[in-house]
């Protein structure tokens, strides 16, 4: 009881702060106060239209925001989001644009359940989109899944991946960033034993932790000082009575984002202070560069406690991919089983979570590939989200993904 007492006094906190955000914007918006040149009341209407949005965020699940795109033919077409398989803690969806043919190159995007929703790819999935078939998965946050649905740790999530990529059928290339890189991989090997007429045409893994020991970081370094005891008693709550998850136990997202914000406090305290004055001076707007970052950026949600305390033990810690130890479902995934599965990883030199070796630890894990079909990528000047968004992926790592997609297709491409 004592968890939910706490998660339900992190609500309140965050309720109260954005009570207080909204209810400092009316008051200084009285029209009787118009007449008043006292800049106190503009500064506290910004102050009050900041807190208030920011708090709101919190518990927002973000719109994806793609409603059209321009095709070859110069046209802008609807997209439509269609759910392709439902289940309990995670969709596989597909952004469909209405009137243009069945692109030929069918992509899966996996994203990673670490805090954030999958719009954390908004930007890969819109440059991808112009000349593919994109699907990702889209997963649910933890507070809203009844406690009936049962657990959901690191193989129920590599065993959804599994289902992902059969439903799609062997015709489609995987691309995985960040924290499912290692159990994408496991999910890929998996298909190669049970199921090889499944297997993807290719794999691209991006900044993901397949050997935490490979170029240690400050979160690999977390991982090995705190005991699987001290994460359970201080990470993980049970889930308030708001929400229709009441009694499952999480690692709380109002938490974690405390855990981001701390990281980097300085920047953040700046940034808000910064927005305030924009605000207070007129020169802000709904879409701003600061209200575009953070909408995202402090929209987090609950991970099943399962999950994260099985990430850190056996991914972190035991390093069960890197070792090749891996299990799922009884079964002993061999990675070295991957023989027709082209797998290409993508690093950023200045990537602080997953650091540069730590990813292309992959490669040496495919023991079964022939080198042929190996492939890997630095890139130079940019961090962690630079590999998959921004000015880094777009020009020059994008392009390459698609080239090595096109050259291991089993279905001939046209090339860009």
């Amino acid at each position: 009881m004592r968890y939910m007492m706490a998660y339900d006094m992190m609500e309140t906190v965050r309720n109260t702060n954005q009570w207080l955000g909204a209810s400092a914007l009316s008051l200084a918006s009285y029209p009787a106060f118009a007449g008043l040149p006292n800049p106190a009341l503009s500064w506290m209407a910004a102050w009050g239209e900041v807190t208030e949005r920011s708090f709101q965020r919190m518990i927002a699940k973000p719109d994806w925001g793609i409603h059209t795109v321009t095709c070859a033919d110069g046209k802008d077409h609807v997209v439509e989001i269609n759910t392709v398989v439902e289940r309990a803690f995670g969709d596989l969806i597909h952004f469909h644009v209405s009137g243009r043919e069945e692109q030929p190159r069918r992509v899966l995007l996996v994203a990673p359940m670490s805090g954030h929703y999958a719009t954390l790819l908004r930007s890969t999935v819109k440059s991808l989109i112009e000349n593919c078939e994109v699907y990702i998965t889209d997963w649910h946050n933890a507070r809203d899944i009844a406690v009936s649905e049962g657990k959901f740790d690191v193989e129920d999530y590599t065993a959804y991946l599994v289902d992902f990529m059969r439903a799609l059928g062997p015709d489609i290339h995987v691309v995985a960033v960040c924290q499912p890189v290692p159990l994408t991989l496991a999910a890929t090997a998996y298909l190669a034993e049970q199921d090889p007429k499944a297997q993807p045409n290719s794999l691209t893994l991006i900044g993901g932790p397949v050997d935490p020991d490979a170029s240690p970081t400050d979160v690999t370094d977390f991982g090995h000082r705190v005991t699987m005891g001290q994460l359970e008693q201080t990470m993980i709550q049970r889930v308030g009575f708001k929400y229709k998850g009441v009694g499952r136990k999480v690692y709380p997202g109002l938490l974690q984002l405390s855990s981001f914000m701390s990281m980097n406090m300085d920047r953040h305290s700046k940034a808000f202070a910064d927005q305030i004055g924009r605000v207070a001076q007129g020169e802000a707007s709904d879409h701003d560069p600061h209200n575009r970052f953070y909408d995202e950026y402090l929209a987090v949600m609950d991970m099943t406690a399962e999950f994260y305390l099985s990430t850190v033990e056996r991914i972190f810690k035991n390093r069960e991919i890197a070792r090749n130890e891996f299990v799922v479902n009884g079964h002993k995934v061999d990675i070295g089983k991957i023989t027709d599965v082209a797998v290409k990883t993508v690093e950023g030199a200045k990537d602080d979570i997953s650091a540069p070796g730590q990813c292309v630890a992959a490669l040496d894990l495919c023991t079964g590939l022939d080198e042929s079909k190996k492939a890997s990528h630095l890139e130079p000047d940019a961090g962690h989200y630079g590999i998959f968004a921004g000015r880094s992926w777009r020009n020059n790592i994008r392009p390459l993904v698609i080239d090595f997609m096109n050259a291991n297709s089993r279905t001939k491409v046209a090339a860009e």
